[in-house]
Parts: C-alpha cells; structure tokens; sequence
C-alpha cells in the first residue's frame, strides 16, 4: 500500500456514543404509523466504519440490501432491494422512496436519488419500511427515512480529518448548541477522491444547517442542504480487460457535476393534550449536468462513401449525419468516430406536507391516526446534444465540437421544459383490538399530472395525467412479552417520470446518458405486496424472520437500441418477486454478533421480446427472447451479512463478512449467459481513543483484496482495440468492486 498522508483537517461530527443521541422520529407522511416493522439504524452504526456511508451502513444492517455501482463510483452507489433500487442512474428498476428529514428526496424529473448530495456526518439514523401506500409515488418496494441530528444530538464543536490508501483526502467540521426548545446546528464537509480506477477523480462539497424553536403548544423547525459535486464514474469494463488491468475503463471520460440547494420549514402546532397539526414545506434547486464520451456505430455512407453516416440494422450506413446543415464528411473524425454526449437537467420544485396526528392511550393500547395531504410541482428544463467525437489511443473520446444530427432522427439535440404536478391525501391509523392484537390500515389517493412542451418542435409535446387510489392493511399480534407477529397487504403504484415518457419511442431512441426523445404513452407501474414475520426480543438477543412477496404490472425497464449507446423505456409484462429476510443480533459484555440473509426470487410472470444486440444470445436482429419464469437481471438471489464486535471503553474493532451470489447481467433477461461470479468480502474496522476529546478511526476494506463485481452487461469489445489485451473478445462487462483499501479518520470533540 502506498503511504499514507493526512493532508487535510476539516471535519465532520464525532459520533455519539450509545444512547447519547437524543431520539428523533423521522415525521414522514403517516407519521410514526406502520412503522413498527421498519429495519433501523442509529448513529453508531452509519459511522461504523473510516467515515460514516449512509450506503455501507445499510448494506451492513439491512438483510437483502446491496450496493451496485454501474456508474464505476463509489459516490454514485445504487441501493437495490427486494428487486428494486434507489440511485442516481436513470433506467434502474426504481422502487424505493427516499424521504430525507420527512421531506422526499427522489428527484422529480426521473425519481432517481442523489446520495452524493446527502451529508453523511450529520445523520443520526435511517430506517427501510415495507411498502407502504401512504409514504407516496414510487413507494413500490419501501421506503427509506433518513434524519439529520440538531444541535442537542450532535452538541459541541466536532471536527474530523480523513484519507485513504487510495488517495483520498477530506474532512468536516460541525457545531451544535442549545436545549431541546432551542438549538443550532451548523456543519460543512469537503472531500476529493483521486479514485483507484484510471481517470475517475471525485469533489465534494456539502454543507447543512438546522435550526429549531420549540414553545407553549407550538413550534418551528428550519433547514438547509447545499451541495457542490463533481463525480467522474466511467461505468463498466470489459472482463478481459479487467483481467490484465484491474484499475482500467473502457471509455472515458464520463462526469457528472451537480449543484444542489434545499430549504424545509416545519412549523407544528399542538391541538390538546394528544394531536397536532404539522406542515413541511420545502424548496429545492437542482442544476445536473452530465458529459461522456462514447463510441459510436459512424462509418462512410453505402449511397455516398465521402460522407458520414449512423448504422443501420436493415440498410447498413445509410443515415446521414449532418452539422450546422452541412452533411460530415467520412474522414472528420479520423479512422476512429465517437460521440461526445452532453446533457443538463435544471429543475426547480416546491411543496408542502399538512398532517394532522393524534396519539391517544386506550385501556387495550395505543391509537394512532394520520390525516394529511402533499403537494408538489417541479419544474425542469432538460437540455441534450451529441457532438462527433474521436478516438484516442488511451480510449479516451476527443470532443471534435460539430454538434451532430442525424437524417433518419436517430441522434437529434433535445430541449424540453416539463411541468410535473402532484396531488394526494392520504389517510392512516393504529387501533388496537384486543389487548394483544391492533390493527394498522392506510389509503392514499393521489392525481399526477406531466406537461412537456418541446422547444425545437412538437415531437416531445405531450399531456398525461395518472390517478390511483391505495389501500394497506396490518395485523400485529403479541405472542408473548417481547416476541410479536405481523402480517399484512398493500397495493402502491409508481408514476412514469417526465424522464421516462420523453423516451418510450423504439424508432426514436435516446442516448444513454441523457434518455430524451421520443412521447409515446407509458402505464402506471401497480404493485400488489404481501408481508409476514415474527420478531423477538430479550435483553441480550434480538432476532425477525419476514416473508414477502411483490407482484408488479405494467413495469417500465429500459431497453437497449440497435443504435449504439441508445436506449428506451417500455411498459413489459408482469413480475413476481418474492424472499425471505432474517436476521439476529446478540450483544453481552460488550461482545456484538449480528447475522443477516436475505434471499429474494425475482422472475418475469410474461413472455415477451425485447432488443439487446450486445447479447451474444440475441438473433441477427438483436432481439432476445424472455420466457416466464426467466430471472431479473441484476438481483442477487443470496445476500448474507455477518458481523463479530467487540467494544470497550477506550477501543473498539469489529470484522465484517459481505457475501453475494452471483445475478445476471443487465440485457440478459433471457437468462441465456453466465451469471456474475458469487464473492465474499470482509472489512475491519477499529477506534481507539487517543485523548479524552480525540479519537482515531480507521477501516481496512476487502481485507483479502478479491476481486469481484457489484452489475455486469454487455459492451461491443470488438470494436475497439485494447493494448492492456490484445484481441479480446469477450463481451462481459463488470462494474468492479473496490480493491483493499485503508480509511483513516481522526477525530475531535469539544
């Protein structure tokens, strides 16, 4: 390992020790209702590790939950549960709503969640539900709360340094003070990650505040989030290039810099002894914008050979290219064409949540009831063009700057304003029936509306209004003191994105990294999801076992184009998946041993045909066929956690075992290839208390250095030369997971 450097001390908040941290329920639509099954975690456990990873935490603690990371950047991870995922790429079977301190956080124009945007130092907890139709659109799978601390749960000035084997360097710095009825909190982080691939640098900038009045009956919560990132994630690598070189990309570059900004006031007010009124309100300005370098299917035109044209299945090169109305002449870009994408997302929304709680205690127990509506609008303008590009030896694109178009539309500039409009009430309760048995039962109604308006023309000019009501229902039953069952059933549904209906035309298909093109309809996804389980608890030994099931309709998934680096969203077929999730965590004498597997079935309940002509299974018209019964690609179907910890009063380590089975590569729905290789990967970690007020903290990630991959696809290999492996072939592709790497945080608290 290289020598580690410690060149920078700025900070993030030390964490609390056990049962320092004041509890605070995360006040999302429904309140605390149904949220007795939740999955948790506290601030120790976000901060177990060299820094704390709201990410890595819940992959730790949440039995079934993994990490993808297609995009090739630990900071652009996708959370994947039960089938579905929450992350920042587009296309992704998305499934999860994300509310951060009770306020959403999947982004409106394509539902997708930033977590580079989320300041890890100031969580204090988080927690995963089952479906849940009160918790909103996109609520298929789950959702995930997360919660900030305040100045009385991270108290005092906190600062922190970081860095890593691999080059990173970093750190934050907090400070909270007051009481319970007034407190600040302020903190900012900044961090640079040289990245251990080649060429996959990453900046962070993040920066929070909150700041909280309670009084007579009343009070008032305020916030704000900003952040400044500039993330290279260059996706996935051919495997034989891999082989030769682990740290390689295949083409580069791939950036994406984001600016954030986001206020939330919540005023509450009490209404007697027992309920009160409370509104969240936010608003929020996102500014994204993306560039990549690509290859491209470019080559002299069948009619005329002086000219470039675009591939085509049926006629070969036979759309011509154009730039600025002239046609591109064939040697432009030299032997090698690429492209050049560009893309930019600038979306302004705001909204609010009214609830009314009330909790009251009954001779048999506690009800609860939950009475409220939301509201948001969003309003984005996306911005998209393909410049030709060129080839370098390093596999790196050189943007040529002739802005491109094809004749036949294939590859076209984008410019469209959309108006995103959402409406629901919703309604959830807690009764208890009998001393021992209560009764949880939700319904949420909900109107949305997307309004596009092309700005280059009318082919993206497009109206769509979706309604949908959802009822839940929950048993739960004390079998005896500390052990309780639970069984219950609901339907949730997710709306088409803005992002999603500009790009459902096959014979219009939109780049990858941009995903705009075309409007024909999409459908409500609807989900019908079943859950049961049994959970005890002693003073030394808790442990769960849940079963569930989800079946989906209508599902929207991406579909790759003949044309290269194109893709499409389509409305195919139905699904099924199904698991059992259990989990056990024994703590005596400062000894910690915690268990947790999930096993998720996820299959296809319909036959249907759908474009993958990087597939070596797909026919000569790049189509592939998928069967029922036939597995989702990208799901592992085992997950396994294990955890031994051992805590005093001055130190601290633990080793952590993280197994996966292998899954099947994205556009091999068909299940006609290998899948993944199965790994098993374990982490160390340590504290140690240095001085009464500084600590040091440290990590040693993959301890055995295997090399294993997190997604795999497909990439057209043959088509490019590759020095680090002559003559490859093989058209895997594997996102690959880090190599051994040391975090080191020292830390100090005032």
């Amino acid at each position: 390992m290289r020598k580690l450097i410690l060149l920078l001390f700025a900070a993030a908040p030390a964490p609390a020790l056990a049962g320092e941290a004041v509890p605070i329920v995360v006040t999302a639509p429904g309140g605390i209702i149904d949220l007795d099954e939740a999955r948790g975690l506290d601030l120790a456990a976000i901060d177990a590790s060299g820094r704390a990873d709201l990410g890595r935490a819940l992959e730790r603690a949440i039995p079934g939950l993994t990490l993808g990371e297609a995009a090739g950047n630990p900071w652009q991870a996708t959370i994947n549960w039960r089938g579905f995922s929450a992350g920042a790429l587009q296309g992704a079977e998305q499934g999860l709503a994300v509310y951060l301190d009770g306020v959403r956080f999947n982004q409106p124009f394509g539902d997708v969640v930033l977590l580079d945007l989320v300041p890890d130092t100031v969580l204090v907890s988080a927690q995963v539900n089952d479906a849940n139709p009160v918790l909103g659109r996109n609520a298929l799978a789950g959702s995930l709360l997360v919660q900030t601390g305040d100045g009385v749960s991270l108290s005092g000035l906190r600062a922190q340094a970081d860095a890593d084997t691999e080059g990173m360097v970093g750190g934050a710095v907090s400070f909270g003070s007051g009481t319970q009825a007034d407190n600040l909190l302020v903190a900012i982080e900044a961090r640079h990650d040289k990245g251990w691939r080649v060429a996959s640098p990453s900046t962070l900038y993040r920066g929070f505040a909150k700041g909280v009045h309670v009084g007579e009956g009343w009070g008032i919560e305020f916030s704000a989030l900003g952040a400044s990132t500039d993330l290279t994630g260059n996706g996935v690598s051919p495997v034989e290039l891999l082989d030769a070189r682990y740290n390689a990309v295949f083409t580069r570059p791939d950036t994406t810099r984001t600016r954030f900004g986001r206020l939330v006031a919540a005023p509450w007010l009490a209404t007697g002894d027992n309920g009160r009124i409370e509104l969240r309100a936010h608003w929020q300005y996102l500014d994204r914008r993306n560039a990549n370098g690509d290859l491209a299917d470019f080559g002299p035109c069948e009619a005329d050979p002086s000219l470039l044209c675009v591939e085509d299945d049926d006629e070969g090169f036979a759309d011509r290219l154009f730039s600025n109305g002239a046609p591109i002449a064939a040697d432009a870009a030299g032997d090698d064409p690429a492209v050049f994408n560009r893309g930019q997302e600038r979306t302004r929304a705001f909204g609010a949540t009214l609830q009314w709680l009330d909790e009251r205690e009954t001779a048999i127990g506690t009800r609860r009831i939950a009475l409220g509506g939301t509201w948001e609008r969003a309003r984005t303008r996306f911005g998209a063009s393909t410049d030709l590009g060129e080839l370098e030896d390093d596999r790196s694109v050189e943007d040529l700057g002739l802005p491109l178009i094809s004749e036949e539309g294939a590859i076209q500039p984008v410019d469209l304003a959309t108006r995103l409009d959402d409406l629901a009430l919703f309604a959830s309760v807690e009764l208890p029936l009998l001393p021992r048995l209560s009764m949880e039962a939700g319904a949420r109604w909900s109107h949305n509306r997307v309004v596009m308006d092309d700005r280059l023309g009318t082919a993206l000019d497009g109206r769509h209004s979706f309604n949908r009501f959802n009822p839940s229902v929950e048993l739960d039953y004390a079998l005896a003191d500390g052990m309780r069952a639970a069984a219950g059933f609901a339907l949730t549904s997710r709306n088409p994105t803005p992002a999603e209906l500009s790009c459902a035309d096959p014979d219009a298909p939109c780049t990858l990294a941009n995903f705009f093109i075309a409007d024909p309809p999409l459908k409500q996804v609807t989900a019908t999801n079943w859950h049961g389980g049994i959970s005890a608890t002693s003073a030394s030994l808790a442990w769960r076992v849940n079963l569930w099931r989800s079946e989906t309709s209508n599902d929207i998934r991406m579909v790759a184009s003949a044309v290269r680096g194109r893709a499409y969203f389509a409305n195919l077929g139905h699904t099924r998946r199904q698991g059992v999730e259990a989990s056990a965590e024994w703590r005596k004498d400062g000894w910690h041993l915690s268990a947790a597997y999930g096993f998720t079935d996820a299959r296809f309940r319909e036959g249907f045909t759908m474009s993958s002509p990087s597939n070596p299974a797909s026919d000569d018209d790049g189509t592939i066929m998928v069967m029922r019964g036939d597995r989702l690609p990208s799901t592992p179907r085992h997950a396994l956690n294990l955890r031994l910890a051992r805590e005093e009063r001055t130190w601290s380590a633990g080793l952590t075992m993280r197994a996966r089975s292998g899954q099947y590569l994205a556009g091999d729905e068909g299940n006609d290839n290998a899948l993944t290789p199965a790994y098993a990967v374990f982490d160390l970690d340590a504290s140690v208390k240095l001085l009464p007020n500084l600590r040091l903290v440290a990590q040693l990630r993959n301890v055995l250095d295997k090399r294993y991959a997190t997604f795999g696809t497909f990439s057209e290999v043959d088509d490019i030369e590759l020095t680090e492996a002559p003559g490859a072939e093989n058209p895997r592709a594997y996102a690959p997971g880090a190599p051994r790497r040391l975090a080191v945080s020292l830390r100090a608290a005032f």
